[in-house]
């Protein structure tokens, strides 16, 4: 049995997905069993409350042999990781898989990945088999924009002139399948990226590439952007979101990783098949 944490997030809920592909026993714990009712007709247990209770967390683990672990960024993730590391520890999970980001490093300086690197430490003290799934950017984060994208041409971000090596949730939902059901993962920190380094401009290139019309990338100031977030996202989780995305803007990613095609033994999906795939979302 392996218990999912996230499965109505991006990652998680592709993640579910590819282990059911794969015959995999899944159990899911969610706070909103609606969220989550397609993967229970799928066969996926649902266990419902919230991650912070130790109880229904203890319940969750009941016979679990693997565990993954992916909680929304927030001021209490890593009390929560930490908590649910050590249940994993009383429970006798024989592997813990974290989903981190590649951001998280021991000199990380903003909040978000200085927690997801406190509890990597956490889990590799913990005493448990561990793997560690570090992505950098998501190409689903683009479908927010696709509003804009269709109907004025254009999409804004706070991330200035900054690079990402951004990947398709599809290849990290494969990357997490494959720790989960392969052999030979624990204590591995993989690192993964899609196919290119990409500025914000070259995104806007692609889709117009893509959609046969031009496409603007406008950099959002961070004041801006801090404004139109207010009370949209709590106050800690705006201030390490701006910090996030001004490191992006400050200082980028300057390479890409060949991981995910050791891992999966395929090339990770480029941006440009990404766009075709969702291109009635971008279409006017």
């Amino acid at each position: 049995m392996i218990l999912l944490t996230g499965v109505t997030g991006k990652i998680g809920s592709e993640t579910a997905r590819q282990l059911l592909a794969k015959g995999a026993r899944l159990r899911a714990l969610v706070r909103d069993a609606a969220k989550a009712a397609e993967l229970q007709a799928a066969g996926v247990e649902l266990v419902v409350g919230d991650i912070a209770d130790a109880g229904i967390v203890k319940r969750a683990l009941a016979g679990v042999e693997k565990a993954f672990l992916l909680l929304p960024n927030g001021e209490q993730q890593e009390a929560n990781e930490k908590q649910f590391t050590d249940l994993c520890v009383a429970a006798g999970v024989k592997h813990l898989v974290k989903m981190s980001s590649m951001e998280a490093t021991a000199t990380a300086l903003t909040p978000i990945p200085r927690a997801h690197w406190a509890v990597e430490e956490y889990i590799r003290a913990s005493g448990l088999a561990w793997t560690m799934v570090k992505p950098n950017f998501f190409m689903q984060n683009l479908l927010s924009s696709a509003k804009s994208i269709r109907e004025q041409d254009r999409f804004s971000l706070p991330m200035g002139g900054g690079t990402t090596g951004m990947a398709d949730a599809r290849d990290i939902g494969a990357v997490c399948a494959e720790v989960l059901t392969g052999q030979g993962h624990a204590g591995k920190s993989y690192e993964i990226t899609g196919p290119e380094v990409l500025t914000f401009d070259q995104v806007a290139a692609r889709f117009s590439e893509v959609l046969g019309r031009k496409i603007t990338y406008v950099p959002m100031p961070m004041d801006q952007f801090r404004e139109r977030m207010t009370g949209v996202l709590k106050p800690w989780h705006l201030d390490a979101v701006c910090q996030l995305f001004q490191e992006i803007a400050d200082i980028g990613l300057d390479h890409t990783t060949d991981t995910f095609r050791k891992l999966i033994g395929r090339d990770p999906i480029p941006l440009r098949q990404f766009i075709e795939d969702h291109i009635a979302l971008f279409r006017t």
